[in-house]
């Protein structure tokens, strides 16, 4: 399997940090400039695909659900997919106003799928979820 540079695995990890300085100001459209065209944000209740999608849904979303939060996240692992691929996990989450710290029932993990396009990485895919098991949902934990 093809290794990623040390380049590569900076501009790979820049992508969190592009992330939280675009919801640091509500900037809809810089929050959809990380993806590639036809790239995929899924969230808990919610698919959308391509860039015009994300921005018109991160537009209303720092005007309502997400206005004065931010969202917080750091790597915590990252292997190539291919030569122009690679996933990056992370965990975070959205904090409230005044929040320091991500509350536990606002934790996510999340996986980025990117790839390098026009020697830039992108962002194709992107899905997070509750960091801790949701109460109804079957999971391994749950089944223990």
């Amino acid at each position: 399997m093809t290794e990623l540079t040390d380049g590569d695995k900076v501009a790979i990890a820049t992508l969190t940090q592009k992330v939280i300085s675009s919801w640091a100001y509500a900037d809809a459209e810089t929050f959809a400039g990380v993806f590639t065209e036809d790239g995929t944000m899924v969230l808990p209740g919610l698919f959308k695909k391509g860039k015009t999608e994300i921005q018109a849904y991160m537009e209303k979303a720092f005007a309502g659900v997400y206005k004065g939060t931010q969202v917080t996240g750091k790597p915590v692992d990252m292997r190539p997919l291919g030569r122009d691929a690679a996933i990056l996990l992370s965990q975070g989450g959205v904090l409230d106003a005044g929040e320091s710290e991500v509350a536990d029932s606002a934790a996510i993990r999340a996986a980025w799928v990117v790839v390098k396009v026009d020697g830039e990485w992108k962002l194709a895919a992107y899905q997070n979820s509750p960091r801790d098991a949701v109460e109804g949902v079957k999971t391994e934990k749950s089944a223990a």
